[in-house]
């Protein structure tokens, strides 16, 4: 998955304006603790990172 691809399902999710904020400030525990974000900047794969994101947030079907 493309990095734009990830941003465009994360803003489809959580509203352009609060998809940043999920993704700068909500740590997940299946990051290993790390933000969407700080995972992003580690190097986790985009679909590693957004496929917890959905298990975190419980991201309907249609849209993962």
């Amino acid at each position: 998955m493309r990095l734009t691809a990830f941003w465009a399902k994360m803003n489809q999710q959580f509203g352009e304006n609060y998809a940043e904020s999920v993704a700068k400030d909500h740590v997940i525990a299946d990051l290993d603790g790390r933000t969407a974000a700080q995972a992003l900047s580690d190097g986790v794969d985009t679909k590693t990172v957004w496929r917890a994101v959905c298990a975190t947030f419980d991201v309907p079907d249609r849209i993962r």
